[in-house]
């Protein structure tokens, strides 16, 4: 077999490796799983309540790495009841040698019982740390598992973690698998216990892209909900992986087809697909042993590294890069990359409970040898493509040192020790981070009303004009020397990109004040672009938000209302009478300094929608989307889904 290919592994109907009650190893109990949930699947919310079912499918794709599964449903049935089918072995039924009970109530019920301590079980496995089973039943009003061995089938039912009754047989079957429902405990989880289909979809084709050849079907049966299904098998792997992921970008591809690159070695395999596109930005996802991680590890540093350093050499060996020209930095080679790296190995050491670093340095070496090896060779045998992922990084390099300049001299001209702020900022008296509010106005005259209606003790405002640079499509040099970027980025003081320093921020609040029509919401769309693309943790830590000026004013007598929808104004109308007066603003110009006061700026009264970003790299795929030719999407964006708001009586 050649060294480069995945090694294969049994299908079904092939000899089986023995998996019985003998293979399952216990570490210790249950009791604490419920009294502290949260050190066991990250939190009682949102995010934990769908780490549950990752849990369950975990344990099956764990069956498809041991080659013995290759369809997987998952249902929401009605009441958020959650249903998982695997056609896997199926968990052992035999009688436990230790404890005398059956190996899958073992499994169910006892604290880090499975096949992945050190027996030879599962060669290759993800799971939280092999406790998932257990947890998920811990923290669930009821769960019920259905294990077919391929004699007969077996039933058990638990409430909270505790059997109901025992195991039983309830019929005859030549099938195997193993069947999990279960509803999850409210008790535990008191925020919701509804399920997002996007959200575990998104989970669920990762595990299909990681897994080729696997099918996972998804379904929402719930009647409350849209009906929906997935069927999710990609044949192409982590290949098809890395086309999904351009497709989102919405970037031209630079390199044809994903370039692959593979090794096994002894019970070891590492993967990796990448392409370039005509973007900025840098895509790179990395697993271990079908665990997202998030914060890399000794594959995904390996990868940088040799990456780094093959495109150097080719660039130097083929006088791309001249005898005087400075080294290519791992940043400029990465700039429009996409790349997928997935690892899978036998004792897999991650850093912190929930997986998010690989920690394995024979793992690094596998991943720093494969690039050396294969991706020279491919560069080689490819001379087009190399020429332009050389000319590219070289591109990001020649715009990285004009950032560089532009900076410097953006630093020298305000002045070593004190910056000198943007000449249309009216700047507040306090510099109390718990008061401030810097309002970025569109106009001129608008901005002129807000400074005169402000409390100039902790209000700021900085009058914007124009629409300004569509950071989308722009490195961050162009960003430094825009006239209508600087003085934010100077106003804000925390410097952009790679010197971002949140602890240098001048406000609390960064209020976006813009018109409320399309050129308004197009205006808001370019400022969120920016600060995504640039400063993310002014979103990420809840500094940012939106002004929400009225659309009319309903007047009859001394008596008046601002209303901020067609259905407010028709209100107000009915409670005042005939011959109301209805005043309809076109923009935030024509109201003077005390109604924008009254009406947008006073904390008392006025409402804000708050930026989050609960997803970067669905927002990231969003904000490219939005930056295309037409502005309804943008639009409709700011208004309805782009954001995830919450109305704010501040």
């Amino acid at each position: 077999m050649d060294n480069n290919e995945m090694e294969r592994v049994p299908g079904a109907g092939e000899a089986h490796e023995e998996y019985d009650a003998s293979q399952i190893q216990v570490l210790e109990g249950l009791e604490a799983v419920r009294k502290r949930p949260g050190m066991y699947i990250g939190s009682t919310g949102e995010k934990g309540l769908h780490h549950l079912v990752y849990e369950i499918v975990d344990n099956a794709i764990d069956e498809t790495l041991a080659g013995y599964c290759d369809n997987i449903v998952v249902d929401i049935l009605e009441g958020n009841i959650i249903r998982v089918e695997d056609n896997g072995r199926g968990i052992p039924v035999g009688i436990h040698p230790k404890l005398g009970i059956p190996a899958v109530t073992v499994v169910l019920t006892v604290l880090h019982a499975g096949g992945k301590f050190g027996g030879s079980g599962y060669k290759v496995s993800g799971g939280l740390h092999g406790v998932g089973s257990s947890v998920v039943n811990a923290l669930s009003t009821w769960l019920e598992v259905e294990v077919k061995d391929g004699q007969h089938i077996y039933k058990q039912r638990f409430e909270r973690g505790k059997p109901v009754y025992d195991l039983k047989v309830m019929g005859d079957t030549d099938e195997t698998g193993t069947t999990i429902t279960f509803q999850a405990d409210p008790e535990i989880f008191t925020d919701t216990t509804v399920y997002d289909y996007d959200v575990l979809l998104t989970r669920l084709r990762e595990q299909a892209f990681l897994n080729a050849g696997v099918r996972i079907h998804l379904s929402d049966k719930r009647p409350d909900m849209e009906s929906r299904s997935d069927l999710l098998h990609y044949e192409g792997g982590i290949r098809s992986y890395c086309e999904f992921l351009m497709e989102k970008s919405k970037r031209e591809k630079l390199t044809p087809d994903p370039i692959y690159l593979s090794a096994v070695k002894g019970t070891s395999t590492a993967e990796i697909a990448l392409l370039f596109n005509d973007g900025y930005d840098t895509n790179i996802i990395s697993f271990a042993n079908n665990i997202h991680t998030v914060d890399g590890g000794t594959h995904e540093t390996a990868f940088k590294n040799a990456l780094t350093r093959v495109i150097n050499n080719y660039g130097r060996r083929f006088k791309i890069l001249k005898d005087n020209d400075p080294k290519l930095r791992g940043d400029d080679i990465q700039e429009g990359l996409v790349a997928v790296i997935s690892v899978k190995l036998t004792d897999a050491q991650f850093e912190g409970q929930t997986k998010g670093k690989l920690g394995n340095t024979s793992m690094g070496t596998m991943v720093n040898n494969l690039v050396n090896e294969q991706l020279s060779a491919f560069l080689e045998d490819n001379p087009p493509i190399a020429k332009m992922i050389l000319e590219k990084a070289v591109a990001a390099s020649t715009a990285r040192e004009a950032a560089q300049k532009a900076r410097d001299l953006q630093r020298s001209k305000t002045g070593l020790t004190k910056v000198r702020m943007p000449e249309k900022l009216a700047d507040c008296i306090s510099d109390d981070m718990n008061l401030t509010e810097l309002y970025i106005v569109e106009g001129d005259s608008a901005g002129g009303s807000a400074v005169k209606g402000r409390d100039r003790n902790y209000q700021a405002i900085l009058p914007l004009w124009g629409k300004m640079l569509n950071v989308e499509k722009a490195r961050v040099d162009k960003v430094y020397s825009n006239e209508k970027l600087a003085p934010v980025v100077i106003a804000l003081g925390t410097g952009i990109g790679e010197d971002f320093d949140i602890s240098k921020l001048r406000y609390g609040k960064v209020v976006v004040m813009a018109d409320a029509d399309v050129d308004g919401s197009h205006i808001r769309t370019l400022l969120l672009t920016f600060f995504f693309r640039y400063m993310p943790e002014l979103i990420e830590q809840g500094h940012v938000y939106l002004a929400q000026p009225p659309l009319f004013k309903v007047e009859k007598g001394k008596k008046h209302f601002y209303a901020f929808s067609d259905e407010e104004r028709d209100k107000y109308i009915a409670e005042l009478g005939g011959g109301a007066n209805v005043q309809r603003y076109k923009g935030l110009g024509e109201m003077d300094a005390e109604q924008l006061w009254e009406t947008t700026m006073d904390p008392e009264f006025r409402t804000m929608l708050k930026v989050e970003m609960a997803d970067a790299e669905k927002a990231d795929a969003t904000f490219t989307m939005l930056m295309g030719d037409e502005v309804e999407p943008r639009r409709e964006f700011i208004e309805k889904n782009a954001l995830r708001v919450e109305n704010l009586d501040i």
